[in-house]
């Protein structure tokens, strides 16, 4: 009766050894997929406003408070801003927004993310330009008027 004792914990201990790393693997890709998920739903919707929203720069450069909302859309999920981001650790000064113009008038809108650290349980990854999202300019163009 000992011997089976003392075999169920051997055993236990073996498979142990395996089976813990593997949880502890599967859930750190896990939650790296989970964090890139969020991010790049983001990232979309942040382009999306920017391009439909209207721009009042005559430049590639938006005003401040256009940049001010699409980072606020894409770090907390609100134009106005908020307390909680989408990802812990996401910030606005990790959101780029980048205005390609056709003459004088936008075309392009792009939204990434570069130098967020995701911290999972084993590593950290770090994004650099990914996600990112384009979407060609529909809103109105209010600078020249």
């Amino acid at each position: 009766m000992n011997r089976r004792k003392g075999n169920a914990v051997l055993e236990f201990a073996l498979a142990a050894t395996v089976l813990l790393p593997l949880l502890g693997g599967t859930f750190n890709i896990g939650y790296g997929l989970y964090s890139y998920n969020k991010l790049q739903s983001a990232v979309r919707a942040g382009g999306r406003y920017a391009s439909l929203r209207s721009y009042d720069s005559s430049t590639g450069t938006p005003s401040s408070a256009f940049e001010t909302a699409v980072k606020n859309l894409v770090v907390y999920g609100d134009p106005d801003g908020g307390a909680t981001p989408v990802v812990p650790g996401l910030q606005a000064g990790h959101v780029t927004l980048s205005v390609s113009m056709n003459g004088t008038m936008p075309a392009n809108m792009t939204v990434a993310i570069s130098g967020l650290p995701i911290y999972t349980v084993f590593k950290t990854l770090v994004l650099s330009g990914k996600p990112s999202a384009t979407f060609t300019y529909g809103g109105h163009y209010t600078a020249g008027y």
